[in-house]
């Protein structure tokens, strides 16, 4: 079993301004069947990491655009399903107004692949339907854009809302144990119980 990182850079789009980011797109799976979770700006190294293997699933953590702009492209290549949360539709539909995703993401269900089995959580804030999701055996969380190295995603624009996602780190993320790896959405790997204090002090100074 393995967890493999691309990046692929590009720009983040929402509210009439555009930010050139860097994304995180993981695969999870062995050397025969993986998930890929995010599409991010470029299909084509997501393709190369692939290298060959059946696909299970595209699973979009979140429908920012620079989240999911490759889904449809990397469906078409490897012939897999797109998951998404259907409270992120309105997001998506911005991307792709003739396309749509395959499945729902539903929480309290899991994503298996390659002996894999990833347990959903919802963890809106960052957009309505941000979703995680947690390998139990490998002590692993796919956190997208709701936890970083440094703390919460940022919330300052549509759809998004800083005490509903520090409510979502602290009643559902924390709640994972302390050397629970978190591979984030951008930026480096970090651990549940590195960002514990100071997302449950944030909570406190807004009262969340």
């Amino acid at each position: 079993m393995s967890i493999e990182l691309v990046t692929t850079d590009g720009i983040f789009a929402l509210d009439g301004g555009e930010w050139e980011v860097t994304n995180n797109i993981w695969i999870v799976g062995d050397d025969s069947e993986v998930l890929i979770f995010d599409a991010a700006h470029d299909h084509r190294p997501i393709v190369d990491a692939v290298n060959g293997r059946k696909v299970a699933g595209i699973v979009l953590t979140h429908g920012h655009n620079d989240h999911i702009n490759a889904a449809v492209a990397l469906r078409d290549a490897v012939d897999a399903p797109i998951l998404l949360h259907e409270a992120d539709r309105m997001l998506w539909d911005v991307v792709y107004p003739d396309e749509s995703p395959d499945a729902s993401v539903v929480p309290g269900s899991t994503v298996k692949a390659g002996g894999h089995e990833l347990g959903i959580l919802h963890t809106p804030g960052h957009s309505p339907g941000c979703c995680c999701f947690h390998d139990v055996a490998t002590g692993a969380v796919m956190s997208g854009d709701t936890l970083f190295c440094g703390g919460p995603g940022a919330t300052g624009r549509s759809y998004s809302d800083e005490p509903t996602i520090l409510a979502s780190i602290r009643d559902v993320l924390l709640q994972l144990p302390d050397h629970t790896v978190v591979h984030t959405g951008h930026g480096d790997t970090t651990t549940i119980g590195a960002e514990r204090d100071g997302v449950i002090a944030r909570a406190a100074e807004i009262g969340a």
